[in-house]
């Protein structure tokens, strides 16, 4: 791919399971933080899921669309818009209710020094959304941060492994999932938690990360030594495909591929790509951030998109200097500071 039009067809092309899961899915779909990195593309995936279904089916999408072109762009690609601080409770009891629900809301960047606000997003928020949204099935965006570091050996993380986030950003996502299953049980709300570890888009993502280090001749920190990603094509599938699978108490669900990746052997094979070679420093630790994705598998099949693919779309828009995001994914960090 050398386009950024090329990359949003790519991650909107819905596979013939989610079509049939489109025909299967009754009311509306509201997306609530739209505008960050996965929320435009799933839009779309879900538009062009719904056209290819023949069904008639509204997606929405709210933000504070900070960038108004987005919002243009969203509005001329059939997705019905809502500019609001999901913060404020008169803006946010003024959206519609649907039944389908996915929340993509929440802070991460700088969390370090603005504590209070990931808090109030991560944790806080959720509350009030559930209470608007107590009649539909939502699907809870995550963070395989909620997760211990793991040894890499032991095949990373399952769903019945128990949460003991590091740092505040992970608490306060162990907090988002806590206040959604309180009012799952107390209204018998149907829920995914929808635990995502390291999506990968050409833009943004660990191997774009690695990548651009190789080429730029910059040090590669190799401390954390192994990763999970999957493509974000993929990902935002499995969250579409997560609402036909919504239960009471929420069904929780890691989101990544299925390789356990070192990143050691991962910078190798990007370098060969790009012709230079990584420069590394550091020792793999025995322990890192991993999940494992076996039941996302046995739900939805596995990833479309290989490693292998993400190696060679990667190495290939980097080396002809392709639009990137400044959203790094901190990978390298240990302590759970963001």
């Amino acid at each position: 791919m050398r386009t950024i039009e090329e990359l949003e067809a790519k991650l909107a092309e819905p596979s013939a399971a989610l079509i049939e899961d489109m025909k299967k899915l009754d009311g509306d779909i509201m997306l609530l933080g739209i505008g960050g990195k996965m929320g435009p593309s799933l839009a779309r995936l879900a538009m062009n899921a719904i056209k290819a279904a023949g069904v008639d089916k509204k997606v929405y999408g709210a933000s504070r669309f900070s960038d108004k072109a987005l919002k243009e762009e969203l509005e001329r690609d059939g997705v019905e818009t809502f500019t609001v601080d999901l913060l404020n409770d008169d803006e946010l009891k003024k959206l519609p209710k649907v039944k389908n629900m996915l929340y993509m809301a929440g802070n991460k960047f700088g969390t370090t020094g603005r504590e209070h606000f990931t808090w109030a997003m991560n944790a806080y928020l959720p509350g009030r959304v559930a209470e608007h949204y107590r009649d539909s099935r939502i699907v809870v965006f995550s963070s395989g941060n909620v997760y211990p570091l793991t040894p890499v050996a032991a095949g990373g993380a399952t769903e019945s492994v128990s949460p003991c986030a590091n740092g505040e950003y992970g608490q306060s996502c162990l907090g988002r999932e806590r206040v959604f299953e309180y009012f799952s049980n107390t209204y018998q709300i149907p829920m995914v938690i929808y635990r995502l570890n390291y999506a990968i888009d050409l833009r943004y993502g660990v191997l774009l990360e690695l990548a651009k280090s190789i080429k730029e001749q910059r040090t590669i920190d190799i401390s954390m030594g192994h990763a999970n990603v999957i493509w974000q094509g993929d990902a935002n599938e499995v969250a579409l495909r997560s609402l036909l699978v919504c239960n009471t108490p929420p069904n929780v669900i890691n989101v990544t591929g299925p390789e356990t990746i070192s990143l050691r052997w991962a910078a190798n094979e990007l370098g060969k790509r790009l012709g230079i070679q990584p420069i590394f420093e550091g020792v793999e630790s025995e322990t890192a951030l991993l999940s494992n994705s076996t039941k996302m598998s046995s739900l939805f099949g596995y990833p479309k998109v290989s490693l292998g693919q993400m190696f060679d779309w990667v190495a290939e828009w980097v080396a002809q200097d392709g639009a990137t995001w400044n959203k790094p994914t901190h990978f390298q960090e240990r302590d759970g500071k963001y």
